[in-house]
């Protein structure tokens, strides 16, 4: 039988702006179960009148760390977002539960990994889940293959950007590529538009590698980024994909 999860309140001990829409919130939750990486919470929130919001959101820390990360970018018309990122500050508590989540996770401690490459594929905010993987891989010093595609609005909108050029310049087993698709810096080298077919069929792992996908982010790219790696020869049960609605937290 699964134990059901119950409640908890996590405390805000620090706050970090990732990006102007961005904010990574680290919380300190007494008896936190260790969690994996791609996994996720649900958080509450409850008014003065009682009413309650609550969403979901993906966990950006390793299992290896003792506190806990959530990274929340902000949905203008959000029951729960515009809090998250602007309101809530150090020493405030939020309600959390979790971790939740079985399907959509990496573990280099799991010996079923058989060396084939990761190939990990973000839009937006859903660079999170993929971070605890990156993070986690980095912890672990595990040396797979690995290739992270990223689409962010604008270079100021790429989440984790100096942390995730530091990370791959620090390791020749991990390759970052960037898509801007609305604004570019002049200087700007990198892909300008969404994720279509090409630029999958440039950037992917060869099917005959068998590797490993995750994608993360709006649903309407996601099922693109699918589609685009079925019809490139990847294998579906190598595909893993979470998505989140267009205008939802």
């Amino acid at each position: 039988m699964t134990q059901q999860l119950k409640w908890q309140l996590g405390t805000v001990i620090q706050i970090r702006r990732e990006t102007p829409r961005a904010t990574s919130l680290v919380l300190d939750v007494p008896g936190w179960t260790e969690h994996l990486a791609g996994q996720h919470v649900d958080v509450r929130l409850t008014a003065e009148d009682g009413y309650q919001a609550q969403r979901s959101y993906s966990i950006a820390s390793p299992p290896e760390d003792t506190y806990l990360m959530l990274t929340v970018e902000r949905i203008e018309d959000g029951e729960v977002s515009p809090y998250l990122v602007d309101e809530l500050r150090v020493g405030d508590r939020i309600e959390l539960r979790g971790p939740i989540g079985g399907y959509f996770v990496w573990d280099a401690s799991d010996r079923k990994n058989d060396g084939s490459p990761l190939f990990l594929v973000a839009a937006g905010s859903g660079i999170v889940p993929l971070m605890a993987m990156i993070r986690h891989r980095a912890n672990y010093n595990h040396q797979v293959a690995t290739k992270l595609l990223y689409s962010s609005r604008s270079y100021e909108d790429i989440i984790y950007r100096e942390e995730l050029d530091q990370l791959s310049a620090n390791d020749s087993s991990l390759r970052v590529i960037h898509t801007l698709t609305r604004q570019q810096p002049k200087d700007w080298k990198g892909y300008q538009r969404r994720m279509d077919r090409a630029m999958l069929a440039d950037t992917a792992w060869p099917p005959a590698e068998k590797p490993l996908a995750f994608t993360c982010g709006p649903t309407a790219a996601v099922e693109r980024v699918a589609t685009y790696l079925l019809e490139l020869g990847y294998e579906s049960e190598r595909i893993k994909t979470e998505r989140f609605g267009p205008t939802g937290d």
